[in-house]
């Protein structure tokens, strides 16, 4: 009679390990379950923590303000088609735009090629700001069928944005204006100016280094743009010292030359002789960047459907990589200094 209650208790014995075994494996995957996300978004965070900022400053070569109405040899499709191919390839985060243009011929540019990347795009067109009379402005636009100006194009959601007026020291009727956009990256706030100076108009560069000094923030700030002067003018010079912003490409390459205008859109070869085009990086009050590459874009050739060389524009673009270092990182990285 000993047997069936030994084949009771192996029984019971075996439903408990087997319950156990259920239990552990519920209690795994419960686990798992709350884990998971939590370890993804850390892994997430820090790629996005270790991924520089990349940002590119590029003027497009509008084309004059008859090229709302007609060719006038510019090519300006087939050299937006160009530059779009060439900016998805580089896959930056932050555009900023010279010579960005609406007319009735091409549309809005900026947000064209803002579609195009799946990025949000400020525009501030400088032609809505000739006599600074918005029923004379709004009139000469209209009839013109064309404007320009600065944009800023971003991966990341743009928070507020703002236009200033600059100086018309030598050319009265020539508006030039400064951008200013607010951009909430995964690194942290950030300020990003795009503007386009006349030449020789040094009263602009002063503002230019006022506007970022008075509007400088908790976190770094970078100005961009076509400055139509080169990096050893006196201009550029006290920008820098004034308002201690570090030229990007110069910092990452001390030797290279790095000419960016002006180039023959119609030729095969290089005619660039001049860099007038500049990325510079503004520390801010909590946070500051950090320099990591520098480079020169958009600057080969394609051909149009004849065979015939055509470059992207006139000028070409300044790509950078910098690292936006939190208060705790930029404590971090002096600590690990010599």
């Amino acid at each position: 009679m000993a047997a069936p209650a030994v084949q009771e208790r192996s029984f019971l014995m075996t439903r408990n390990q087997r319950c156990c075994r259920n239990d552990r494996a519920i209690a795994v995957l419960l686990v798992v379950l709350l884990v998971l996300p939590l370890w993804t978004g850390m892994a997430i965070a820090a790629e996005d923590e270790a991924r520089p900022l990349r940002v590119v400053t590029y003027n497009l070569l509008h084309g004059g303000p008859l090229s709302g109405f007609k060719d006038d040899g510019s090519h300006l499709e087939a050299r937006l088609d160009m530059a779009i191919r060439e900016l998805r390839a580089l896959d930056p985060d932050i555009i900023a735009l010279q010579e960005a243009s609406q007319s009735r011929r091409h549309g809005n540019v900026p947000d064209r090629i803002a579609r195009e990347l799946g990025f949000s795009v400020v525009f501030a067109p400088a032609t809505d700001r000739i006599f600074r009379f918005a029923p004379l402005d709004w009139l000469i636009v209209t009839l013109m069928g064309f404007k320009e100006g600065p944009a800023i194009l971003s991966r990341f959601p743009i928070a507020a944005s703002e236009i200033f007026d600059l100086p018309r020291c030598r050319r009265r009727f020539e508006p030039r204006i400064v951008l200013r956009a607010e951009i909430t990256t995964p690194g942290g706030p950030l300020q990003v100016f795009s503007t386009h100076l006349a030449r020789g108009d040094e009263c602009q560069m002063e503002r230019v280094g006022e506007i970022v000094r008075t509007r400088r923030s908790s976190g770094p700030s970078i100005l961009m743009g076509d400055f139509n002067t080169p990096e050893t003018s006196g201009g550029l010079t006290a920008l820098r010292e004034e308002s201690g912003v570090v030229d990007v490409f110069r910092s990452a390459n001390p030797d290279q030359p790095g000419p960016t205008v002006w180039q023959r859109i119609e030729v095969e070869r290089p005619t660039v002789s001049r860099r007038v085009d500049f990325i510079f990086l503004a520390h801010g009050r909590a946070a500051s960047g950090r320099v990591r590459s520098s480079r020169i874009v958009l600057d080969r050739p394609g051909t149009l459907p004849g065979g015939a060389a055509l470059w992207p524009s006139d000028h070409y673009g300044v790509y950078a990589a910098v690292d936006l270092m939190s208060p705790r990182a930029e404590s971090a990285a002096r600590a690990e200094r010599p």
